[in-house]
């Protein structure tokens, strides 16, 4: 039975190491599956079990839990970088720049709160606990890994930060529930009437490219070709049907047009008046789309490695084949396709077009979905490198008595977040399915929480008996509660923001998706979704770098070796 003690207790024993992670990990996934008060906590109980664990004497050999501990923080903030990266840049645009100006007011009274915390407790808490104060106030586990790791940099000798981070975490998870009853009752609310305001805004300030239909009256142009007309008239547009005398042609860039035909046109919303007003007139009587006609619509994938950088003018589709790309669909966005917008593999296309030419310009994209389920490992790994030397690289800070490092999760961030938005450019293809996303981040992050309570247990039990848990849960609890009640207060009376806006937007300043599943609830619209995605990736990036920021600032009050 030697085998079976090695097993279970050896803990330098291969076998018991990835026996303890997996059975951490299991557990944890399991309880984080039962809801309270209508929100599971999800991988966070992986945490909590590991705590337990280490509690009751479960160890592993030291140096394989750091290398698991911090392989798994990175794959997890990787992925997060290449999901948010196509929407990071474009969050910044109309209200997005409101309710990123929000958030980050939000996390900077956040962080100013603990500072202020830790002066007013000096003796009984450092820097560096209130620092695990602060992110599990914030529900960050990531930004947790990263003040580790820079304390680490710091040679920081004290009680392990993920102490507070666990004290302070579950009662931060629920947060918006009370606010949300709070603001519901202070301006009070109706949450039907704040659907209708959502939909007449999203009216008005949707930039998506929409469709219509002009008749033309302009003698002008009588006998112009497309090609002509794109150069006469200084706005963007894409013409998919011509219907002349009750015929329908693809609209390829020689076919003349003339006063009495009807165009199809796909525009974004605030060129539509000024394209209309050039050609004629808007026709509401008919839809080309919809009329029998030679031509068919199809949405067809790009999964060609080699078009990744291709732009939609190096396509020459509208000159050679008459096909029309009247949208492109990317993350979730959708994207007038303007003749330089890069193309990536992953990227939807809605063509217009005969039948054989969409055929044609099928096997050239390459349409097929059952590869995209594999994704591109080189381009991965390669970004993870770049990310791992780029988080490594010293930055002398004066005064400071060692470099700051961007380290494991903040270079890999950067990079991620930048290969997702410009990959194209250099020909990497980054694309994942969401669901290989998804599990990927999963996975990296509960071997990272696995890791963090296998270190911290006793510790962490000892906070609770010795009475600095409670006080850790208070200071969480003025972290977590502060900023959201004054933000949200702030963002509907000063800024008159719809509630299911606010509602995302305070579950983005504490970058709280498992919460994000109660707000939703409130509203079958997906304002809520839409406001916290706007904020996330801005929040994400904030949140992992504040703690290293404030580290620097107050580097003499940290306790170090």
């Amino acid at each position: 039975m030697q085998w079976l003690q090695t097993l279970l207790t050896d803990p330098n024993s291969i076998a018991h190491i990835i026996a303890v992670y997996v059975s951490i990990c299991a557990l944890g996934m399991i309880l984080g599956k039962i809801r309270v008060f209508g929100v599971a906590f999800g991988s966070i109980v992986v945490l909590f079990v590991g705590l337990a664990a280490s509690y009751f004497g479960v160890k592993v050999n030291m140096d394989v839990l750091g290398f698991a501990r911090d392989f798994g923080l990175m794959i997890f903030i990787f992925f997060i970088g290449l999901q948010v990266g196509p929407s990071f840049f474009s969050s910044f645009k109309s209200v997005g720049i409101v309710l990123n100006g929000l958030m980050l007011v939000g996390c900077l009274l956040g962080m100013l709160i603990a500072v202020g915390l830790f002066f007013l407790f000096s003796d009984s808490v450092t820097i560096a606990q209130m620092m695990g104060i602060l992110f599990g106030a914030v529900t960050n586990t990531p930004a947790l890994g990263a003040t580790q790791e820079a304390l680490a940099e710091m040679h920081y000798v004290g009680e392990d930060i993920a102490v507070g981070y666990a004290c302070a975490y579950p009662l931060a998870l629920i947060s918006l529930i009370p606010v949300s009853l709070f603001l519901r009752k202070l301006f009070k609310i109706d949450l039907k009437e704040e659907d209708r305001h959502w939909d007449d805004e999203e009216k008005e300030m949707s930039n998506a490219p929409v469709s219509f239909h002009v008749y033309v009256t302009n003698h002008i142009l009588d006998g112009l070709t497309l090609k002509q007309i794109h150069e006469r008239i200084p706005r963007p547009f894409i013409c998919s049907r011509v219907m002349h005398k009750r015929e329908i042609s693809s609209a390829s860039g020689s076919v003349a047009v003339h006063v009495g035909d009807t165009l199809r046109i796909v525009a974004t919303p605030d060129n539509k008046m000024d394209i209309v007003r050039a050609l004629g007139k808007e026709d509401e009587r008919i839809d080309l789309a919809t009329e029998p006609s030679p031509l068919v619509s199809r949405r067809l994938v790009v999964t060609r490695q080699e078009l990744t950088g291709s732009t939609i003018g190096d396509l020459e589709l509208n000159f050679q084949d008459g096909v029309n790309v009247a949208r492109v669909y990317r993350a979730g966005m959708q994207l007038f396709p303007y003749n330089n917008l890069h193309i990536q593999v992953g990227d939807v296309l809605q063509c217009v077009g005969p039948v054989t030419a969409i055929k044609r310009l099928s096997e050239h994209l390459g349409n097929r979905t059952k590869e995209l389920e594999q994704p591109n490992w080189i381009a991965i790994f390669i970004g993870m490198l770049v990310g791992v030397f780029f988080g490594s690289i010293p930055l002398a800070i004066p005064g400071m008595p060692t470099p700051l490092k961007l380290g494991l999760a903040g270079g890999p961030l950067i990079v991620a977040i930048i290969l997702g938005r410009y990959g194209a450019f250099f020909h990497l293809a980054t694309y994942t399915t969401n669901s290989a996303n998804l599990m990927l981040r999963e996975m990296g992050l509960a071997l990272f929480l696995a890791s963090v309570g296998l270190t911290a247990g006793e510790n962490f039990v000892a906070a609770l008996m010795n009475g600095h848990g409670f006080y850790y849960m208070l200071m969480g609890l003025a972290i977590t509660y502060l900023p959201q009640i004054i933000m949200g207060i702030v963002a509907r009376r000063y800024f008159k923001l719809n509630f299911h806006a606010i509602m995302g937007l305070l579950a983005g300043i504490g970058t709280n998706t498992p919460i994000l599943s109660y707000a939703a609830t409130l509203s079958e619209r997906p304002s809520c979704v839409v406001a916290y995605s706007t904020v996330y990736p801005l929040a994400m990036f904030v949140r992992i770098l504040s703690g290293q920021v404030i580290l620097v600032l107050l580097w003499s009050y940290v306790p170090v070796a």
